[in-house]
């Protein structure tokens, strides 16, 4: 560590105190360092983001836990709880969560950061573009699992965003302007693990967001509540379903399906 780094700390204090005295209220705040972050005397930095905003969000790239954690460029396959410890691009912790519907004092926020196509700078030769499916679905994946999803935009040099990106944020845009209900606002589903859907929760809701749609009826198990009504989320068509103590079987049609994810809704009591 060089000798002015203190001086740099005490920069990086004078630059947090005006950004949370000057502005009015701050949501969070992001750091991003990866490497070698107890430099960055976290304790410190926390403790003057808590006193000058007590509501602000801080992330978890300072050396100390923060608000939630930001696993990069992937997804953890089942919901994290507090009891794991996350290292952001350390991959290494899927191995380390487990797959169950854990107590809501035990989850732990999270929010996946990701690209969408290998940079986070605007890069000319990187024309490796994840799909617009792709996408879409990782963003119902995060959902269904309680995270939040942040894709990066890189602008070009003169600020405007390129067209491959424009493309997908707006295909995206255009997927949430139908389906948003089953984003926005809710939480981890009570099914998880079944290859095929995902699910996400909302008061009186349960939202079905269906990968692989079936040559026939779509059955599963882990709901307990009692389903009243069923529907397409997009076109609010009614679905015909049966529901045992075992589980729920619902009647799809063959064709109207989403090129992306379809996702149905479920009134429960």
């Amino acid at each position: 560590m060089r000798p002015e780094w203190p001086l740099y700390l005490d920069y990086m204090q004078l630059q947090l105190t005006e950004l949370l005295t000057r502005y009015g209220p701050v949501v969070l705040i992001w750091f991003d360092g990866l490497n070698e972050q107890r430099k960055y005397d976290g304790r410190r930095f926390l403790d003057l983001i808590h006193d000058l905003q007590p509501a602000t969000l801080v992330n978890d790239r300072i050396g100390v836990p923060g608000d939630y954690v930001t696993p990069e460029q992937f997804i953890p396959k089942v919901i994290p709880t507090k009891d794991v410890r996350f290292n952001a691009v350390d991959t290494s912790v899927k191995g380390k969560l487990r797959p169950l519907i854990p107590k809501p004092e035990d989850f732990q926020l999270w929010e996946t950061c990701m690209t969408i196509n290998n940079q986070w700078a605007y890069n000319e030769h990187d024309r490796d573009f994840k799909s617009t499916e792709f996408l879409i679905r990782a963003l119902v994946e995060v959902a269904s699992r309680g995270g939040n999803f942040l894709l990066n935009v890189g602008p070009r040099p003169d600020g405007t965003i390129q067209p491959e990106f424009q493309e997908r944020l707006r295909a995206i845009g255009d997927w949430l302007s139908m389906n948003g209900d089953s984003i926005y606002g809710t939480t981890y589903g009570p099914v998880q693990g079944v290859p095929s859907i995902r699910t996400t929760a909302k008061d009186n809701e349960l939202f079905v967001h269906v990968f692989d749609w079936p040559s026939g009826a779509l059955e599963f198990s882990g709901i307990q509540s009692r389903v009243i009504s069923a529907r397409l989320l997009a076109t609010g068509q009614a679905l015909k379903f049966t529901q045992t103590q075992q589980a729920l079987r619902l009647d799809l049609p063959p064709n109207i399906r989403d090129p992306n994810v379809t996702t149905i809704a479920l009134t429960i009591a």
